[in-house]
């Protein structure tokens, strides 16, 4: 069972959301994610000075059955990226809510933070998947 912190905010696509004490977002793919992925071999995050629009897809995540792309929350420019992923990939198989995040954005709108989902909408939209 995927285990889903109340303390994130989610989006349709299992990407999670962390809004850090500086005004950023940390962003990752969810415990869902990366179980039906399986076993991740290639991450291409996005770099640090990039800008996104909400939904944009900003990152590649490939496991040994097939590639995906993640897809940004929000709107934003990358601030920072995960530089450890690109030699332990499986850090998101292992600690996908930890040192396996992907990035890190300045929102450009914090009001679409308020559109994201809550760990229980979250719940509703594995359980629709499985």
């Amino acid at each position: 069972m995927s285990t889903i912190p109340e303390d994130l905010k989610y989006t349709e696509s299992h990407e999670w959301v962390r809004l850090e004490d500086d005004g950023t977002v940390t962003v990752g793919i969810t415990d869902f994610a990366q179980e039906s992925l399986g076993d991740l071999v290639f991450v291409d995050a996005p770099e640090a000075g990039g800008s996104f629009d909400k939904g944009d897809a900003c990152a590649v995540v490939e496991s040994v059955k097939a590639a995906s792309d993640v897809y940004a929350p929000i709107s934003g420019e990358v601030v920072a990226a995960n530089d450890r992923l690109a030699d332990e990939p499986e850090l998101i198989n292992t600690d996908p809510y930890g040192e396996g995040w992907l990035m890190r954005m300045q929102p450009g709108s914090a009001s679409e933070l308020d559109e994201l989902l809550d760990a229980d909408a979250y719940q509703q939209v594995v359980a629709e998947s499985d």
